[in-house]
This record gives structure tokens, C-alpha cells and sequence, in this order.
């Protein structure tokens, strides 16, 4: 008998985060209330985040509000954004470093087994590293699975690969 199976990742698609950065860039040589202040995104080093800077605080939350609309628009999640981290607050300039959550960590990986295992006690899931393979002999009840993913309210980004 065929089992079907996929991988459930917690990752964002970088070609889509180089463009929501672009997208924001733009925005910001544009915006009215922007011009002539101090407010800038900079990438974090390897693009594993940004760092915002503004003259205020209103700045800041102008600058990640662009961000979350662009991500919004191009299928970016917004749980990808780390947000947990205060502004610091140098030299008259505010500073906000915003990573990007990528990979599942292992207290995660066991919510979400824990979730489908409740839900839907007949599929089997195997934590592998970063991932979890959910395997089942019903195409049906992985879809079931990634609804009720989808369905959960997690706090980090969740992606389905692999489909075989």
C-alpha cells in the first residue's frame, strides 16, 4: 500500500523577502512623512533579519507596518517577523533589530506533533532535525493535517514541502 507523506518546515521564501525589502525601499523614498528624517531599513548580516531605524517611535512602526503589508501581499507570513526585541534608543536615533524565525525548534516540533496526534490519531509524524514528516496511506488525511495547521494558531511561521 502507498503511504503518502510531507514535510512541515518553519521558513520563509527569501526571494520573496529580498522583494518585500525592495517593495519597502521604494516606499520609503516615497512617503511624505518620511522625508527628511533619519528613518531606514537595513538588512542584517546574511539576511536573516532587518534592522529598522527612525527619529521616533512612530517611525519604527511606520517602517514594520510597510513591511508586514508588503509581506502580506506576496504570501510572506507575518509570524516570520520577531518583533519581541525592544528598540533601543542611540544618539537621538531609534533602533529596532527584527530577525526572521526560520527553522522549527525542537519545542515547536513536538506542539505540532502533539496537535495532529490529538486531531487526527491516525497519521504517524517523525521529527527529523528542523522538520516533521507527516505520513499517512489517505491523501485525505494529510489534507485534514495541513487544515488543522493551518487551523491552529502557532506563534512561528509554518510551510508544507515535500509533497509525496
Amino acid at each position: 500500500m502507498a503511504v503518502f507523506s510531507f514535510d512541515i518546515e518553519s521558513t520563509y521564501d527569501t526571494g520573496e523577502m529580498n522583494n518585500v525589502y525592495d517593495q519597502v525601499q521604494k516606499e520609503l523614498g516615497n512617503r511624505y512623512d518620511l522625508k527628511g528624517t533619519h528613518a531606514e531599513l537595513v538588512w542584517l548580516e546574511d539576511k536573516k533579519g532587518v534592522k529598522i531605524y527612525g527619529d521616533t517611535q512612530y517611525h519604527l512602526d511606520a517602517i514594520i507596518d510597510m513591511l508586514r503589508k508588503k509581506a502580506a501581499t506576496r504570501g510572506v507570513s507575518q509570524k516570520t517577523f520577531d518583533v519581541s526585541q525592544e528598540p533601543e534608543t542611540t544618539n537621538l536615533r531609534k533602533i529596532w533589530v527584527v530577525p526572521f524565525k526560520n527553522g522549527l525548534k525542537q519545542d515547536d516540533a513536538k506542539k505540532i506533533t502533539k496537535h495532529l496526534k490529538e486531531k487526527l490519531p491516525k497519521i504517524k509524524t517523525q521529527i527529523q532535525g528542523d522538520s516533521i514528516r507527516v505520513m499517512s496511506p489517505k491523501k485525505d488525511e494529510l489534507q485534514k493535517a495541513m487544515q488543522s495547521i493551518n487551523e491552529a494558531d502557532f506563534a512561528f511561521p509554518v510551510t508544507f514541502t515535500n509533497f509525496r
